[in-house]
């Protein structure tokens, strides 16, 4: 029995890296699983890891800036799970550049990614959770969104508005029973740092307490536990997951 049996949850950026490690650990927990992400050959890797632990899933390709189609997510999901409850908002992209070189473009795709999807989905999740008296929204913000970080100010403001928008619905939705989160990691090993230099590693882990990049599985643990019910009192929380890094 997983502390999740009987819930089900909307994953984005759920093909890899923190997004995958989520799905898998809420699935671990007992959670039926809508796995979305641009990349369906990706999410379809991600199902068969799911099923393979005896869960359910749910493989759902979208372009999350879309309100159709965000909406569309959420219908789909609601269709197959009527147990759904818990929306974990982790879709996002970097752009990097500073300001003075950065395009219109680099801008956009990053807050549409980042920010706006988080939006539509939060929208689209909140009458069905309404209709239920419950449910759970967990954004994957950025240590970034809290201390900034030059050659990201697209990706900082991204994160930064997904804070304030964590607290915003905190408020609005609470006394519903919906209880509204956010996570920020550090640095974390996925694909947006397996590239960077390794002077760039160096001069980050120096700037890490405990000296290393996190594990995507411990993004993920604690997704599971604001997901579950010893977080039955947490709202409007923003839970650093980053080594100490933004001390």
């Amino acid at each position: 029995m997983g502390q999740l049996d009987g819930n089900a949850a909307i994953v984005t950026g759920a093909s890899s890296g923190i997004g995958r490690a989520i799905a898998l650990e809420l699935a671990r927990e007992g959670a039926a699983v809508a796995l979305v992400s641009r990349r369906r050959e990706k999410l379809d890797e991600v199902l068969a890891e799911v099923e393979k632990l005896g869960g359910q899933g749910l493989v759902i390709p979208a372009d999350l800036s879309n309100p159709e189609q965000a909406r569309g997510v959420v219908d789909t999901a609601l269709g197959r799970f009527e147990s759904l409850s818990i929306l974990v908002n982790n879709a996002g992209v970097t752009r990097d550049n500073l300001i003075m070189r950065m395009k219109d473009e680099e801008w956009d795709t990053v807050i549409d990614t980042n920010l706006r999807s988080a939006f539509l989905l939060s929208r689209a999740v909140a009458r069905p959770f309404m209709k239920r008296r419950g449910g759970r929204i967990i954004n994957i913000a950025s240590i970034v969104g809290l201390i900034g970080n030059p050659g990201q100010a697209n990706y900082a403001a991204s994160k930064g508005g997904l804070i304030a928008l964590t607290y915003t619905l905190a408020k609005e939705l609470g006394s519903r029973g919906i209880l509204v989160n956010a996570v920020a990691p550090g640095f974390i090993e996925t694909a947006m740092t397996e590239d960077l230099p390794e002077a760039t590693r160096s001069a980050a882990v120096q700037e890490i307490p405990v000296a290393r990049f996190g594990q995507p599985e411990e993004i993920a643990r604690v997704v599971a536990f604001l997901s579950g019910p010893g977080a039955s009192y947490i709202n409007g929380v923003v839970l650093r997951v980053d080594g100490g890094m933004g001390i």
